[in-house]
């Protein structure tokens, strides 16, 4: 077990292609964590993540802020902290911070495979 403030994390640039979008990997592998990793998202005033797809599905609790979430038909969404999306594996998405910023919990699998119920 760990227990730990996220802010003793580090603050690191997203991948490839995000405009004023940094992550933090709370829970890693490096943790004992065998099944997912948790990722705590800060995007700036007007940041944003591409408009990408991955081969895992994944879960996003926003926790504060405001902004939109993107669809694959091109939908905007709002956001507003306590929302919750869920992204299937291979759909197309983005996030957009308003003018608050925006921050969000991301969970990701390590496996694609289920790993039963």
């Amino acid at each position: 077990m760990k227990l730990f403030h996220y802010d003793e994390v580090e603050l690191e640039k997203a991948e490839a292609g995000a405009k004023d979008t940094y992550v933090r990997w709370l829970i890693t592998r490096k943790d004992g964590a065998k099944k997912f990793a948790m990722r705590l998202f800060e995007l700036e005033p007007s940041g944003n993540s591409p408009f990408h797809e991955h081969d895992w599905e994944h879960e996003v609790f926003i926790v504060e802020g405001d902004g939109t979430v993107t669809f694959p038909n091109g939908d905007e969404k709002p956001l507003k902290p306590w929302d919750v999306v869920w992204i299937p594996e291979n759909e197309k998405h983005n996030f957009k911070a308003g003018e608050n910023g925006l921050k969000f919990i991301c969970l990701i699998p390590y496996v694609k495979r289920p790993l039963g119920d």
